[in-house]
């Protein structure tokens, strides 16, 4: 899903931080069977599930024109 995402940055505008959800156990309550999962943040909003599993071009490209 990296790969694919990283094709998307001449469209739009964003930094990727990868995060070992195992070291933490809220976000393997949260995304255990999700892995991997794209959240996106967008400042003054709470965190946002974009996709899992694979990398959706549709959900990516509403979450930044949304």
């Amino acid at each position: 899903m990296l790969e694919q995402l990283q094709a998307h940055t001449p469209d739009f505008q964003f930094t990727v931080e990868v995060i070992d959800i195992d070291s933490d156990a809220e976000l393997v309550s949260l995304y255990d069977e999700l892995v991997p999962v794209l959240v996106g943040n967008k400042p003054g909003q709470p965190s946002q599930k974009i996709c899992h599993y694979y990398l959706d071009t549709t959900a990516l490209k509403a979450f930044f024109q949304g």
